[in-house]
């Protein structure tokens, strides 16, 4: 390079981003010029900004099993919440239905949608923490969702899901029909696979404590009282659910965060 001038063409370089040999025809093969370098240091903020906004957001799956749609408007709920944190999202899947399409309609359960897909064991690994919901079946968890907890062998095996960050959330027939005892229960599926367990503790505040009204839910997670299965979640209800959901999306955007050096 002579002083004062700019790069002097190479015969050995290919243009920005090309190597020689994978230069399309019609290319030249030189080094860019300093008028083009200014030009790529003005593009490179603009690239910069698309390179951040293509940065894949946390993701928190919303694992469930709903017979009849209690457990299901908790998780959309919830997703609502997980979604309102920056940076996280939610993601709902079901799991698969373990009973016949006889015996279902015979029990006049609705037929379920493609809107959310049945969720495979590989899918879980994809995951950054996980809110899983169940219906009870005499105070702990439903037979469909423990067949699926029951098919996760091979990732306890190879410990893929250890660390991971997971909370409940049920629906019951009664009040005293296992609200607290379903979760509970449920705790000694993450022990095995050495995840964290994450309750919504009384982080509601004043709705934890509220008296007034039949409301589910427990220091354990979000929950709804289906009755006679006529009764929908109230806004209450509801209300703890999209709570729950935020309050996990911050707790695993949090856990995602590198320690800083002072803090080791």
């Amino acid at each position: 390079m002579g002083k004062g001038g700019g790069c002097v063409p190479s015969k050995k370089k290919a243009p920005l981003g090309v190597s020689g040999e994978d230069a399309p025809d019609g290319v030249s093969d030189r080094s860019i010029t300093v008028e083009e370098q200014s030009q790529v240091s003005d593009v490179r903020p603009q690239i910069q900004d698309e390179v951040l906004q293509t940065i894949r957001k946390l993701r928190i799956f919303i694992v469930f099993y709903s017979m009849y749609g209690h457990v299901e408007s908790l998780a959309k709920r919830m997703k609502k919440g997980v979604d309102g944190i920056d940076g996280v999202e939610g993601v709902l899947y079901r799991v698969p239905e373990t009973m016949s399409q006889q015996v279902l309609e015979q029990m006049k359960v609705p037929s379920k949608g493609d809107e959310i897909p049945v969720i495979s064991v590989d899918d879980l690994v994809e995951a950054d923490g996980f809110l899983f919901g169940f219906p009870t079946r005499f105070g702990s968890m439903s037979s469909q969702m423990k067949a699926f907890f029951d098919s996760t062998g091979k990732l306890w095996n190879e410990q893929k899901l250890a660390g991971v960050p997971a909370g409940f959330f049920v629906s019951t027939g009664t009040q005293g029909g296992g609200q607290e005892t379903t979760a509970w229960t449920a705790i000694t599926q993450l022990v095995h696979h050495g995840m964290l367990y994450v309750p919504v503790g009384y982080t509601f505040g004043a709705g934890m404590f509220n008296m007034e009204n039949v409301r589910g839910g427990s220091p354990y997670g979000a929950g709804t009282y289906s009755g006679d299965g006529t009764r929908q979640p109230s806004d209450t209800e509801l209300a703890l659910a999209e709570h729950q959901g935020k309050y996990m999306a911050v707790i695993v955007k949090r856990l995602s965060q590198p320690q800083s050096s002072e803090s080791k």
